[in-house]
């Protein structure tokens, strides 16, 4: 008996400050408020693209996301091709937030693939990439994958 298909369902992360992340995460994703609780001890919000979740944001944390720690490395978004890694790349820039490297840049010396990689407010660490168009800079980390090592 084989197993069964399996495709991510959605990516659930923990913030501090829900109406921040939400307003972060629908800006530069685009993403649609699905649903949403805003008060009381259990805050949450439902973000995703016609219909379906994508990602769930859940108010309970301090502090900052730890990258000496266990757990999620990063999440990846794709997108269809290098021009709306720019257009994300412009919106990341007008929002002042923190950008990895200097830019678009390829997943690999010599690979066509790459995109913008950036935190969130609470230091989640964040690749929005197309498939090809990114070689026109240096791959930031050489002898590695550019999103293992940032």
């Amino acid at each position: 008996m084989s197993a069964p298909a399996l495709q991510t369902g959605h990516v659930g992360l923990n913030v501090t400050d829900l109406p921040r992340s939400t307003a972060f995460y629908r800006r530069v994703f685009g993403f649609d408020l699905i649903g949403e609780q805003t008060d009381g001890d259990r805050r949450f919000a439902f973000l995703g693209r016609d219909g379906a979740l994508l990602v769930t944001l859940w108010q309970q944390s301090d502090g900052a996301f730890a990258i000496d720690r266990p757990g999620l490395h990063h999440l990846s978004f794709q997108v269809p091709d290098i021009e709306a890694v720019r257009r994300a790349e412009t919106t990341l820039r007008e929002l002042g937030a923190e950008l990895v490297y200097d830019g678009i840049v390829p997943h690999g010396e010599g690979a066509s693939s790459g995109g913008v990689f950036f935190t969130d407010p609470d230091g989640i660490r964040l690749e929005i990439y197309a498939p090809a168009g990114a070689d026109t800079a240096p791959a930031p980390t050489q002898a590695a994958p550019t999103c293992g090592f940032f």
